[in-house]
C-alpha cells in the first residue's frame, strides 16, 4: 500500500485535482519519494505499458538475433507481436471476463467491501477529529492496478471536495491509514480478489465530516 500524498511523492504535482475521485492509474506515473527496495520499484515499472510490451516480444527479439533467417519474416509480422501482447496483456496479467465469477462468490464479496467501508469510514472519523473539522467532505480513495498476477498495488489518498484537492496528510495521520485500513480479515489480496471479480479497481468512501462526535473529537484530542 502506498499513501498518495505531498510528502511521500517525488512528483507530487500530480496530485492537482479536477473533478473527484482523482484516478492514478493509467494517467499518471507514481513515484515515492522513500525507497520501496528492488521488488517495489519493479512492480512500479509493470505499470509501464512500454516496459511490458518490451518484454512481451523480447522472446521475438532473441529469436531474430539468434537466427538471421527469422528475423526478417519476425519483422515483417506485426499481426503476431499484436497477438502475444493481447494474448499476454489480457489473459496472462488480467483475469477473462468468462473466469471472474469464479474468483469469490457475491456474499462474502459483499462482506469484503462492508468492512473496507466501515474501516475506511473509521480511519475518516479520526482524521476529521484530529483536524477539528466541522463542515465538508472527505473521500477516502482507495485504488489497485488491474494487474493481477503480479502482487497487489494500491493506492490509498484522502480527496476533499473543498478545492477539490488531495489532502496533505501528516505523519500521524499517515499512521492511522496504515494502522487501520486494512486489518484483518480485510487484505489489499482480498480487497484484489473482489476488484478483480467486479472488474472495478477505484473504491471511494464518501465521509460527511458533520457526522463525528463530540466522543470521537475528545478521543482524537486527548491522543
Amino acid at each position: 500500500m502506498l499513501i498518495v500524498t505531498h510528502d511521500t511523492l517525488r512528483n507530487p504535482q500530480i496530485l492537482q485535482v479536477r473533478q473527484l475521485p482523482r484516478k492514478f492509474f493509467g494517467r499518471v506515473a507514481v513515484w515515492p519519494k522513500n525507497r520501496t527496495g528492488v521488488r517495489g520499484t519493479l512492480r512500479l515499472l509493470a505499470e509501464f505499458q512500454a516496459i511490458r510490451y518490451t518484454l512481451t516480444l523480447s522472446p521475438l527479439i532473441v529469436i531474430g538475433a539468434l537466427w538471421n533467417v527469422a528475423a526478417l519474416p519476425i519483422a515483417q509480422a506485426p499481426i503476431l507481436m499484436i497477438a502475444l501482447i493481447w494474448w499476454v496483456e489480457m489473459y496472462l496479467l488480467r483475469v477473462p471476463a468468462k473466469r471472474r465469477t469464479r474468483l469469490i462468490n457475491e456474499a462474502e464479496a459483499a462482506r469484503v467491501l462492508d468492512l473496507l467501508k466501515v474501516q475506511s469510514r473509521d480511519v475518516l472519523t479520526r482524521i476529521v477529529a484530529l483536524r477539528e473539522m466541522r463542515a465538508g467532505q472527505l473521500h477516502l480513495v482507495v485504488e489497485q492496478s488491474e494487474l493481477w498476477r503480479l502482487s497487489p498495488l494500491t493506492y490509498v489518498s484522502v480527496q476533499s471536495e473543498d478545492g477539490p484537492e488531495v489532502l496533505r496528510l501528516s505523519l500521524q495521520e499517515r499512521q492511522i491509514i496504515t494502522d487501520r485500513l486494512f486489518q484483518p480479515p480485510l487484505s489489499e489480496h482480498v480487497l484484489q480478489r473482489v476488484n478483480q471479480a467486479q472488474n472495478t479497481f477505484l473504491r471511494d468512501v464518501t465521509f460527511d465530516t458533520k457526522g463525528v462526535s463530540a466522543h470521537a473529537r475528545l478521543a482524537a484530542a486527548l491522543a
